[in-house]
């Protein structure tokens, strides 16, 4: 999914679809570029995204919360899902993570780029390319937290509820279905369960992805590999 991602970003990002004349950023287009980046990410990566949530949401039988799939493994759950719905039953859910990609990705990437040139200005950051790109992936981290967050859990709770034989879900009918049962049972805050969780992952998922892909773009002009 990031390699789609972000390779995706660098290309239109490198042509100057996310920049004006002057080579400064545009926010709505680097929101746009971000978030289309990011849906083509999410929806190649979607079968992973899926059987991971399968895997992920099994327990005990004595702890067991939820619908479980009970698949023995990763490839087994492929085959199994692809034996009963086809390609198409690897794929499902996938539409439920449009939103949450977009939202995540361009708020991470957006922030990044902007938090990176506001940080420029100051002398200690311009000598160092590292210490930039870290606290401009940590601003990043909290921004696509809080942005994600809803996004996510609607995604994950489409993507692991059974269905029946015609291929339907059993708890929800759809997107707008699952954030309408959200709010009335939950209330505004059932959207951000599991917020601090959720930073716990994607704070050093940022940081780390982000450092690397600008210290990898700084070897890459270094050495002119085109």
């Amino acid at each position: 999914m990031n390699g789609t991602r972000l390779g995706t970003y660098q290309i239109l990002y490198d042509k100057g679809y996310t920049k004006d004349k002057n080579g400064n950023s545009i926010f709505y287009k680097s929101v746009l570029v971000g978030g289309v980046c990011g849906m083509l990410g999410a929806w190649t990566g979607s079968p992973l995204y899926l059987v991971k949530t399968h895997l992920q949401a099994q327990a005990a039988k004595e702890i067991a919360f939820g619908h479980q799939h009970n698949h023995e493994g990763a490839w087994q759950a492929f085959k199994h899902i692809y034996n009963a719905q086809g390609i198409k039953g690897l794929f499902r859910g996938g539409a439920s993570s449009m939103p949450r990609a977009f939202s995540g990705s361009t708020s991470q990437l957006t922030s990044f780029s902007y938090c990176k040139e506001w940080l420029l200005n100051y002398p200690t950051f311009q000598n160092s390319p590292v210490l930039t790109a870290f606290v401009a992936s940590m601003t990043s981290g909290v921004v696509i937290g809080l942005c994600m967050t809803p996004f996510d859990l609607i995604a994950l709770r489409l993507y692991n509820q059974g269905v029946d034989a015609n291929g339907k879900g059993l708890l929800y009918n759809g997107y707008l279905d699952c954030v309408g049962k959200i709010w009335s049972a939950e209330g505004f805050l059932g959207f951000y369960k599991g917020l601090s969780a959720s930073y716990i992952r994607l704070g050093p998922h940022t940081v780390l992805s982000l450092v690397f892909w600008d210290k990898l773009k700084d070897l890459f002009k270094q050495f002119n590999i085109t």
